[in-house]
């Protein structure tokens, strides 16, 4: 299926209502303000509100369920949507436009150009096309993209759960073979970004690229480093390096070449955002046209980073070229350096591991974090989260199929593969405290600079991983989480509870495994 549909489909909203297309940032932003649907930030970012949904609403998310789709979707992790409630949904939401004014951006997903997706993007409010405008790449001539995706965004209309088969009067509708994505009922903008991924992830894989939720960059004499992870443990932050070039924050391909980014900017989490710890994005989130989401601003219109008082979810929505060290093209090579990223909250695994490609496999398939439950009433345990391939929200295949791909990439490239634990040490939460960012940094530069490889190891008990000895800069004992509990018969037990969280999660991909074979 071609260009056709997505014609056909721009060429009824252009019959039923007005599309200011292309739109620059300070039309958008000048439009945002006139209509009262943000505040101009000290800087120039824009402050915007999303209202009831301040993140993805998970549920309400769903896949066309059709003759194609059937057998290819891992539908264990993803909901069905009848292609009659699609199309109806569809005939409703454009109904819905008319006479009305939409602003349309022709943007580009994939900075490969052998690998890329056009996308128009159909939204009523200026600042949700400033906001993807500035995450996904710009092309030089808009006018001339002929779209192979189109998303349509109406945060103002409310679905009918008998008329169009969902859940709520929120919808996030996915026809992944007719590539058309329907939003409605949230104004979070997130929606419209991870829509683009999920759809990447669903076709990538048949083409055999490898997509990825990671962050990605490169040294100064090209070598590169991916950086997976789930939120909160650091990918955002440890691959924003001054001493090196940032390929992307979030989400990536990887090819039998190399490397490229999905996006042309970055969505990073702003809540606590120090100008001395991440002075790059700090000053990113400043910059005029970045979109900053659920921030309440000062007196003086300066952002408060530490009012959470609408979400923890704050985010800023700002182009790569606000960064000042970017890698042209948003392209790379074959990675030298993989790094799985865990904060680990039981205080359990070291802060730093080498893995073999099977180990790899294991920890990819897991996707292992922890967080903190809340602390209202004294200290709780912590909750082991498990997301498959660090991303299964928009994993529409099943995660063997992205697993295989990986031990394939690892294979061809030979890149060395690290567990980089950001989480606590000499106890769990309550306990122990939080691995400084000074520490993590400098095992981070050992792994990516090849000293790790040189160094002197030791087998841990509990996965099998490779633990150097000694890294310089670092204390011998804070290598070795068991050495750091004052209480080591706890540390034991958590340990082995540890393991045998990992042990229940991953026997679903063993069942499947024997189902194969």
């Amino acid at each position: 299926m071609g260009h056709e549909i997505h014609d056909q489909l721009a060429a009824r909203i252009d019959k039923l209502t007005t599309v200011r297309w292309d739109e620059l940032p300070p039309t958008l932003v000048e439009t945002a303000l006139a209509e009262g649907e943000g505040r101009l930030a000290a800087g120039g970012s824009l402050a915007v509100t999303t209202g009831v949904y301040t993140g993805r609403s998970v549920k309400d998310k769903f896949i066309v369920r059709d003759a194609t789709t059937e057998r290819q979707v891992w539908w264990d992790n993803n909901q069905p949507i009848s292609p009659d409630h699609f199309d109806v949904l569809l005939a409703d939401m454009l109904a819905a436009t008319a006479e009305r004014t939409l602003h349309g951006q022709h943007l580009i997903a994939g900075a490969d150009p052998r690998h890329q997706m056009k996308v128009s993007v159909f939204t009523e409010t200026a600042w949700h096309a400033l906001f993807i405008r500035n995450l996904l790449i710009r092309p030089d001539a808009p006018e001339a993209t002929a779209a192979d995706v189109t998303i349509l965004h109406l945060p103002s209309f409310e679905a009918n759960p008998e008329r169009h088969g969902t859940r709520t009067g929120t919808v996030i509708a996915l026809d992944m073979v007719r590539r058309l994505v329907l939003i409605g009922g949230t104004a979070y903008a997130g929606e419209i970004k991870k829509s683009v991924f999920s759809l990447f992830n669903y076709h990538a894989p048949l083409t055999g690229t490898m997509p990825m939720h990671c962050s990605a960059n490169i040294g100064r004499d090209g070598d590169v480093a991916l950086f997976f992870g789930l939120s909160g443990t650091g990918k955002t932050t440890l691959s924003n390096d001054p001493e090196r070039l940032l390929i992307g924050d979030d989400e990536h391909g990887w090819t039998t070449d190399g490397v490229f980014n999905l996006e042309g900017g970055c969505y990073a989490k702003t809540v606590k955002l120090s100008p001395t710890a991440e002075p790059q994005i700090h000053a990113a989130t400043q910059h005029f046209g970045t979109v900053l989401e659920n921030l309440r601003l000062d007196e003086q219109l300066v952002p408060l980073y530490d009012d959470i008082s609408l979400t923890e979810n704050t985010r800023a929505a700002y182009p790569l070229e606000t960064l000042p060290a970017v890698a042209a093209g948003g392209v790379g090579g074959r990675p030298r350096t993989v790094v799985f990223l865990t904060a680990d909250a039981f205080g359990v695994l070291p802060p730093i591991a080498r893995l073999t490609p099977e180990q790899a496999a294991y920890h990819f398939l897991s996707g292992y974090t922890a967080k903190v439950a809340g602390t209202e009433r004294g200290i709780t345990e912590p909750v082991a989260t498990f997301s498959a391939c660090f991303g299964a929200p928009f994993m529409p295949l099943h995660p063997t199929v992205y697993g295989h791909l990986l031990e394939e990439r690892l294979s061809q490239s030979g890149a060395s593969i690290y567990l980089l634990n950001t989480g606590w040490t000499g106890g769990g939460y309550g306990v122990g405290k939080r691995i400084d960012i000074a520490t993590t940094r400098r095992l981070l530069d050992a792994a990516l600079s090849g000293e790790l490889e040189r160094a002197e190891l030791r087998t841990e008990p509990l996965f099998g991983m490779q633990v150097p000895l000694r890294v310089e800069g670092v204390a011998p004992r804070a290598l070795d989480p068991r050495a750091g509990w004052a209480d080591v018969t706890a540390y034991d037990a958590a340990a082995a509870k540890l393991q045998d969280l990992f042990a229940k999660n991953y026997s679903k991909f063993e069942a499947v495994k024997v189902a194969a074979e």
